[in-house]
């Protein structure tokens, strides 16, 4: 049977209870229930016995926080029953307060162990050798397994890892950042959060650090490992610890924070979050973070051929006859299936028909929280008379040097990056005349599946006489699942000097009459695709103003 953990002269109080005076003087006692003969945790007040605590805590469903230096916030599960009614499961939270950093740390050390004996099922006993433990992290809480466990395995890949080294401005720019900024990392202690292939590692001991820490959760450790040991020059000042942020320890804090942590609309993936949580555990105060903030851009656009691309990728169900079956009722949901989907790909900056608006992230302030949900309200005003067919997005990242700051952008019309741009495209277009109103709202709410549903609101006010009256003509909604997007381009346009251009067309004069042929007949299918949707528009607003 293992020993019990005693803390003594600690103080505790019910945060869930209002009013309630803290308990000074008390004991708390790590040990084994009598009734239920799990790990609990005893908060006994000063002068009553062991055997009567005050508050007993199951960890079975427990969780700790750190509140401060020496405070800790317990929240479990417990339930209460009445007569009539069926029992149910509800919260506590309880602050406790030790008396030194030191004991605090100990009490921590202690509560993880006696809550991996639940995990273990060998409660209150000591494991037996070779005993696997699989405690479940904040990660783990929020990230379901299925979901974890495709994305470490899709990142611990060297192809995608080549992917993202060969995004030369994605490469290119951190490397500037680096090093155009050596003073923030000569003699520091870099933490790389994701760390990926090691490359962002090797960046800073080119700059100077006195020792990075690469932290990585995949099978990339390995391959990390290897690079890092092949440039010794450079390796012996890092080390590679395989494992999540949310769970490592290291042994002193960090000056500076690097990583790559952002997605397609810079929130997919979810390791913002993991960002923030690396700054909170590592970074010692006034500490530096690479990148410092970042931005989602957002603007309308008008794309008639996208827009006839997505709904004629409906049109397979409007079939009558298909082998005897008739398709149609399925058409709806099919149409509203494929809009569904945003579209990732590189665009004409020319499709946009109003200067765009931002928000930002401080990842040095925020809370992680603040991930969980972003609301974005939206104004613009329209530049031309047009179809407003959705929302375009992109965004930056801002690595703000002592010395120099640089953007990473996305936007359309700069070099194309492996994260392209994103457009929300809605099911039904707005119509809109030069210097209307564009209102809405982009709403953004995280799931377990390492992503995001979109709900994007957008609304044509008012405009002309009486357009200071207020009111809204026309509103278009969109629910959108950012982890599921319609890839249209799949990679990076390559560059090509004109003199290639040049030569590759002179080897190729005999292609030059089926490639205009196939591009006229590609226009004249869309032109009369427009037609066809411009036609059911016209007659779908001509109804609804006789009807009036």
């Amino acid at each position: 049977m293992a020993s019990p953990d005693l803390f003594p002269n600690v103080a505790f109080s019910d945060v869930s209870a209002s009013a309630a005076p803290a308990a000074e003087g008390a004991t708390a006692a790590f040990g084994v229930s009598a009734a239920t003969g799990g790990p609990r945790l005893s908060l006994v007040k000063a002068g009553k016995p062991e055997l009567e605590p005050t508050v007993e805590i199951d960890l079975s469903y427990a969780q700790i926080f750190k509140l401060g230096a020496s405070e800790w916030l317990c929240v479990y599960g417990e339930s209460e029953a009445k007569a009539g009614v069926e029992e149910k499961l509800f919260s506590r939270a309880i602050k406790v307060v030790l008396r030194t950093e030191a004991e605090s740390k100990a009490f921590s050390l202690a509560f993880q162990r006696w809550k991996q004996q639940v995990i273990s099922g060998k409660a209150g006993e000591p494991l037996e050798n070779g005993s696997i433990i699989a405690s479940r992290s904040k990660f783990d809480t929020k990230i379901e397994a299925s979901s974890a466990k495709m994305y470490f395995h899709y990142y611990g890949q060297l192809l995608h890892q080549q992917n993202m080294l060969q995004d030369f401005v994605r490469t290119g720019t951190y490397y500037a950042a680096v090093m155009e900024n050596r003073s923030d990392f000569e003699g520091r202690v870099v933490v790389d959060v994701g760390a990926g292939s090691g490359i962002l590692s090797l960046f800073a001991a080119q700059a100077g650090a006195r020792h990075v820490y690469a932290v990585e959760a995949s099978e990339m450790a390995e391959h990390a490992q290897r690079l890092i040991s092949g440039n010794p020059s450079l390796g012996q000042r890092i080390t590679v610890i395989k494992g999540k942020v949310e769970e490592v320890e290291l042994p002193e804090k960090a000056d500076i924070l690097i990583s790559e942590p952002m997605g397609t609309l810079l929130v997919n993936e979810r390791m913002l979050e993991s960002y923030v949580i690396a700054r909170d555990r590592f970074l010692a105060p006034d500490g530096k973070m690479f990148p410092t903030t970042g931005r989602i851009h957002m603007a309308p656009f008008s794309d008639e051929y996208l827009y006839v691309e997505m709904a004629n990728k409906a049109l397979f169900w409007q079939q009558h006859n298909f082998f005897g079956v008739d398709l149609t009722p399925l058409h709806g949901s099919a149409f509203q299936g494929y809009f569904s989907q945003p579209v990732v790909d590189a665009f004409d900056p020319r499709l946009l028909i109003s200067p765009p608006t931002y928000h930002t992230l401080d990842f040095t302030s925020m809370k992680e929280e603040e991930l969980y949900e972003i609301d974005i309200p939206l104004s613009f005003v329209a530049s031309v008379g047009t179809r407003v067919h959705g929302l375009a997005c992109w965004f930056d990242v801002l690595f703000n040097g002592s010395t120099v700051q640089r953007w990473l952008t996305t936007a359309p019309g700069s070099p194309t990056t492996h994260w392209y741009q994103l457009r929300c495209v809605l099911s039904q277009p707005l119509y809109v005349m030069a210097g209307q109103e564009i209102t809405g709202r982009l709403h953004l709410v995280a799931h377990s599946a390492q992503s995001y549903t979109i709900y994007l609101t957008m609304s044509a006010k008012m405009w002309g006489v009486g357009a200071e009256q207020g009111g809204i003509l026309q509103t278009s909604t969109g629910k959108l699942e950012l982890k599921e997007p319609y890839y249209r381009l799949s990679q990076p346009q390559s560059y090509m000097p004109q003199d290639q251009q040049q030569q590759q067309q002179q080897q190729l004069p005999s292609l030059q009459p089926q490639l205009l042929i196939m591009r006229t007949l590609q226009g004249l299918w869309l032109s009369i695709s427009c037609i066809y949707i411009f036609a059911m528009d016209h007659l779908h607003w001509r109804h609804r103003f006789e009807s009036l």
